[in-house]
């Protein structure tokens, strides 16, 4: 059976972003990340205080899938009124929640590949969905955004750590993952050896 719903999650450093988006050229996919979503909701006018009112939510997703091209409608029109405004914490976890809904809107109409930390538990419960983790040694990630970001190796640890750190709490408050492990996904890549090209041709034959 061809897959043509990927998600693909990864940590930081191990150069996930780069092979999605070279599945998503070599297959014909669309591709798609959280920060694709957010950049076409920030455009569709989706602020905070408008996700968080249930009235606004569907009308605003609709308009952010047209922003990423998955509805194919062509106009976009202005939404009125805004709610009382939200404490810090709860408009990020609002934000959050409605750029899930968004990535299951694109999902819905495969064909695409998801690079979001998220995605592959969001959607588990498809059988059209390959889950892919793209993973690295700690080291391995280190000196890669070490160079990519242009600091020095302790710094480029501590923002792994950190990033990590993140990561856990993000799949644990937004989907109840308490520890992740390779069982979750279908096909788990280590770009330790594996350049992004090797790793992504892997994916692809996954992908069938």
């Amino acid at each position: 059976m061809r897959r043509t719903l990927i998600c693909v999650s990864h940590c930081d450093g191990a150069g996930g972003d780069d092979v999605a988006r070279l599945v998503a050229g070599q297959l014909g996919l669309r591709y798609v990340d959280e920060e694709i979503v957010s950049g076409a909701a920030q455009r569709a006018g989706a602020e905070p205080e408008l996700v968080a009112d249930a009235e606004q939510r569907k009308p605003l997703l609709r308009r952010v899938l047209d922003e990423l091209g998955a509805t194919g409608a062509a106009g976009m029109g202005v939404v009125g009124g805004s709610p009382p405004p939200l404490p810090a914490e709860r408009r990020g976890d609002e934000l959050r929640s409605f750029i899930g809904e968004a990535i299951e809107a694109v999902a819905a109409r495969g064909h695409v590949v998801i690079g979001a930390h998220g995605a592959s538990f969001a959607l588990a419960a498809r059988d059209d969905l390959l889950r892919v983790f793209v993973t690295a040694s700690a080291g391995t990630r280190a000196r890669r955004v070490a160079r990519d970001r242009g600091i020095d190796g302790m710094e480029a640890e501590r923002q792994i750590r950190a990033a990590d750190r993140t990561r856990a709490d993000y799949l644990k408050r937004f989907y109840g993952v308490d520890d992740e492990v390779p069982t979750q996904y279908d096909l788990v890549v280590n770009t330790d050896v594996l350049s992004s090209p090797e790793a992504a041709s892997i994916v692809v034959h996954a992908a069938g």
